[in-house]
């Protein structure tokens, strides 16, 4: 769980710093390092839910005998 903290303290600095460098607003920067890891966190999950149905489907295509599709 310490790895976990120490990754979000790290995501929220990086955010918080590209977003006050690139605006010169430390309000836009902090806002940005609030919300993009959010969001972020909400894409990833949905991005591992994507591959784990991917992966699914590919082993079952695998189990069956001669490809899905075509009959031997």
């Amino acid at each position: 769980m310490t790895k976990t903290f120490t990754f979000a303290a790290v995501h929220f600095c990086v955010a918080f710093t590209v977003g006050y460098l690139m605006t010169g607003s430390v309000l836009v920067g902090g806002a940005i390092a609030l919300v993009e890891p959010a969001v972020n966190t909400v894409a990833y999950h949905l991005h591992e839910r994507a591959w784990a149905r991917l992966e699914g489907a590919q082993r079952r295509a695998s189990r069956m005998p001669c490809g899905a599709s075509v009959a031997c």
